[in-house]
């Protein structure tokens, strides 16, 4: 039975209105960036700004207090009790001291005048087969930004207009970088529409492309999405383009966050299409591919 505590209204709403993003940070919390939001590194699925939290799987969210209670399973009391300190004494930052710019329009990165930098990442370190990397190319649905040289992969709407942009470092070495273009939105992430009733369902643009190359026959006759992350929305939006789609393949990552989200998004599906799972042997599909051919370093050598 747990111990009843009074908290007055402004320690209530002190509780609800603290900043999760430093909330988290202070408790050690991986996050990543995801447009104007943030998104939780151990469940893809979920996304905070400000006080507000979001799970875009499960389509529910709230503020600050049912956070913590949902996350670190604790009652109302205890999740008030560590939002305002407890024993510790921290004070975390309000919400509303956090000063945000007003939302921008979505505008693609300017596009640098040739593909070398990516061309030679995805083809040459993920081991992507290169005519794969030529079709979304020659589509415009795959990019080198010329400020950075980061890989950009485009999503458009029904009628190919690009509403969604996903950033992703070039560079073979170092911390990858990923993000989503403010602005952008989500229900039109990465994808290739084909002619079957077949739709395979990924969680990064680079999943996506290792698995075609992985199972390359007639591969442009099936649909393929990439969500960005584990957000059923784009998954949902393609599946209202293509009513003739009637079998969904879930092909998420290998782990703890994939087998969640994996869970969640047949849950939702399983009552109008017939869903199966389908595993990477290793993490992802790009640690498949690379483990059954030999990286470009190694072929150097």
């Amino acid at each position: 039975m747990s111990t009843y505590i009074h908290f007055t209204e402004e320690q209530k709403q002190r509780a609800a209105s603290v900043d999760l993003e430093e909330f988290l940070r202070c408790r050690g919390e991986k996050l990543l960036a995801s447009g104007r939001e943030k998104r939780l590194a151990r469940d893809h699925s979920v996304t905070i700004r400000g006080n507000e939290w979001y799970d875009h799987a499960e389509e529910r969210g709230g503020h600050a207090v049912s956070f913590v209670q949902r996350f670190y399973h604790l009652s109302y009391p205890e999740a008030v009790t560590m939002l305002l300190g407890g024993e510790l004494g921290t004070v975390y930052p309000s919400a509303e001291e956090r000063i945000e710019e007003p939302p921008k329009p979505f505008v693609l990165p300017p596009a640098n005048s040739n593909m070398r930098r990516v061309y030679a990442y995805l083809v040459k370190h993920r081991n992507i087969d290169r005519s794969v990397v030529a079709h979304f190319a020659r589509e415009k649905l795959l990019y080198e930004d010329a400020d950075y040289h980061n890989a950009v992969f485009v999503g458009t709407d029904e009628d190919g207009v690009p509403r969604h942009a996903h950033k992703r470092s070039a560079n073979s070495f170092g911390k990858a970088f990923r993000l989503n273009v403010e602005g952008c939105d989500p229900r039109h992430s990465f994808h290739h529409i084909g002619r079957d009733e077949s739709l395979y369902v990924f969680e990064a643009p680079i999943d996506m492309l290792s698995y075609i190359t992985l199972h390359p026959e007639d591969w442009q006759s099936h649909s393929y999405v990439a969500c960005c992350g584990t957000s059923i929305q784009p998954v949902l939006k393609l599946l209202e383009r293509q009513p003739e789609i009637n079998t969904v393949l879930l092909c998420l990552d290998n782990d703890e966050a994939g087998h969640l989200a994996s869970r969640r998004m047949e849950e939702q599906l399983a009552e109008r299409y017939t869903v199966e799972r389908l595993i990477p042997t290793h993490k992802d599909w790009n640690d498949d591919l690379t483990a059954e051919e030999p990286s470009y370093a190694q072929v150097m050598q």
